[in-house]
């Protein structure tokens, strides 16, 4: 019997997915675990397996198609075998609603059937509440998606004082065509859709700013001998294949500070702190969909190298949207750099339910006075975030003092260990 394979849940309230491309076709043989297809989510593109032996019998999405989870992608079986045709998502059915001038391309004549509408549940809810046909909007999210902002524009316009009202009979019978004029009154803009990553960060962001009492400490280390030590070893992890940056060894002295300070390794749920007594840290990563950010697990059992390698692993999977969801849960901690770009300090939003984040400036070169004498030394900004409902504002300094000092004076590292190896 013919096998429907459908999009799974993948969890994460992912509800859809867009088709980026098959890499089968209808009539090929595969086999269990063959690649089938690359399917995009707000979070990363997955390619899923077959979960089975057998010949492609029919093909349900083509590419660019947004599939709503639990629809079937392919029908898996052997020739001759009879394909039971996927069941069509439920459109809702249309209601009388005016054409707001500058909202919809479509020509709406008197009998005009309804165009296909692609729109996940969701949107079709707020539609409905807003009481707006979505077979009359012009789509702007990929692949023909109806996006939240398509629905709220257009019944914005409906509703607006002088908008163009219920259409007339008289109108209904002549065909106009609705041009999207894209300006305000200072001249023309550009309208970009927020969706995908920067659609769900924007709502983490707002989630976090909801929810926690944010307080930012800002301090700076000199790293005079961090740099010595990565420049002189930097050939020695390159012929090891890592590229060694100064990240791994933040990693390291903020693993130090969260030990001696595991207010900052935690989370508030109702009214308890769960400390943390594992060392999960994410590093946010600069891709073009948005910030993305793995988390590195057990930070504390791996050497400088083996994080080194592992951040550049994640990194570039993130940038290719190849990155598993494991990967980007169970973090406790988050580390951001905006000092490859540029700047010093800013105010790094907490990656929440986390208590902190450290932020990361440009290392500039700067006059450094000790013991009454003037040097020049490397200097590194730091920006340290934090929940006050968790941290107090004195245990945020200890522990900015901590990794200041593992920054300062990383032969400190070893010093450690050897306590660990005595333990």
């Amino acid at each position: 019997m013919a096998y429907q394979f459908k999009f799974p849940d993948i969890g994460e309230g992912i509800v859809e997915g867009i088709v980026v491309g098959w890499k089968v076709k209808e009539g090929d043989r595969v086999k269990t675990d063959q690649d089938l297809v690359d399917v995009e989510t707000e979070k990363a593109i997955f390619t899923l397996p077959s979960p089975r032996e057998g010949v492609i019998l029919k093909i349900h999405f083509k590419e660019g198609d947004t599939v709503p989870v639990g629809q079937p992608l392919v029908t898996i079986g052997e020739p001759g075998e009879k394909v039971v045709e996927a069941m069509p998502v439920k459109a809702v059915p249309p209601t009388p609603s005016p054409i707001p001038a500058g909202v919809s391309k479509e020509v709406m004549a008197g009998a005009r059937p309804p165009k296909k509408v692609l729109a996940t549940p969701a949107i079709r809810k707020l539609a409905r509440e807003l009481k707006v046909d979505l077979s009359r909007i012009e789509s702007t999210g990929k692949g023909g998606r109806i996006t939240e902002t398509d629905v709220r524009t257009f019944a914005k316009a409906v509703s607006a004082p002088g908008g163009p009202g219920v259409l007339k009979a008289e109108e209904k019978e002549a065909p106009v065509v609705k041009e999207v004029k894209k300006y305000d009154m200072y001249g023309y803009v550009t309208r970009i859709p927020l969706k995908g990553v920067k659609k769900v960060t924007a709502k983490r962001i707002r989630t976090a700013l909801d929810n926690a009492a944010h307080v930012t400490h800002h301090d700076e280390a000199d790293v005079t001998h961090l740099v010595e030590i990565r420049e002189r070893h930097k050939e020695y992890a390159t012929k090891r294949g890592v590229k060694l940056t100064y990240i791994p060894f933040v990693i390291k002295a903020v693993i130090e500070g969260l030990k001696d300070h595991p207010y900052l390794n935690a989370t508030l749920e109702d009214e308890e702190i769960v400390l943390k007594k594992y060392f999960n840290i994410g590093v946010a990563v600069d891709t073009p969909d948005g910030i993305i950010v793995p988390v590195v697990k057990g930070a504390d059992q791996k050497t400088i190298l083996e994080l080194a390698r592992e951040i550049e692993a994640l990194a570039r999977k993130a940038l290719e949207r190849k990155i598993d969801l494991a990967d980007l849960q169970g973090g406790s901690f988050t580390i951001t750099n905006i000092g490859m770009i540029g700047g010093t300090y800013f105010t790094p939003i907490i990656n929440y339910p986390e208590a902190a984040i450290l932020g990361l400036g440009r290392i500039t070169e700067r006059p450094v006075v000790k013991n009454g004498n003037i040097n020049i030394g490397k200097i590194l900004p730091l920006s340290l975030s934090y929940d006050h409902r968790v941290v107090d504002g004195a245990d945020a300094a200890r522990f900015m003092n901590t990794v200041k000092e593992h920054l300062e004076d990383p032969d400190l590292f070893l010093v450690e260990l050897g306590r660990q190896t005595e333990h």
